[in-house]
């Protein structure tokens, strides 16, 4: 059985003149990101990789989670999941070590809940700032994984823990 988790960034500031990559968390996005941290934590789902995004945004939100959960998950830096496509997460999974059963993505929308469509039943959901989804997919191998083969065990909103 391997695990995903998929991470939207926490809400991000809207700051004139700074490129899209370069913005900043929103001190709502640095609270909620440490909440769900916690979460994680809590319901004892800390992943072993966490794979993020190189815009600021999203790096922020997996150090925030990683600290606040005092996870002692290994932490990836990505740059082509920015702007990328829900195909190209799939090929970054199935590209994974073995020696992980768990991973957490970090990124952005609208490529995340595209993902969570096609690797589940199809079926589109809002994936706000600092959700979280998990899911399962029953293969031993990451060179396994495949679109239409996973399980939504659970989506959860920073505001459904509050």
């Amino acid at each position: 059985m391997k695990k995903v988790l998929v991470l939207r960034h926490g809400k991000a500031e809207n700051i004139g003149g700074v490129q899209d990559h370069d913005r900043e968390l929103h001190p709502l996005g640095v609270s909620d990101s440490k909440l769900i941290g916690k979460y994680i934590t809590e319901i004892n789902t800390i992943p072993d990789l966490v794979i993020s995004s190189s815009a600021v945004r999203a790096h922020s939100t997996a150090k925030n989670v990683i600290n606040a959960g005092s996870w002692h998950s290994k932490l990836v830096v990505n740059p082509s999941i920015y702007g990328g496509r829900a195909e190209y997460l799939l090929y970054l999974l199935a590209e994974q070590s073995e020696k992980y059963n768990s991973v957490c993505l970090v990124g952005h929308e609208p490529n995340f809940s595209t993902f969570i469509a096609l690797s589940t039943d199809n079926i589109y959901r809002p994936f706000g700032t600092a959700n979280i989804a998990f899911i399962e997919f029953s293969i031993d191998k990451w060179s396994d994984i495949k679109f239409g083969e996973g399980i939504l065990s659970w989506l959860i909103s920073p505001k459904s823990l509050k």
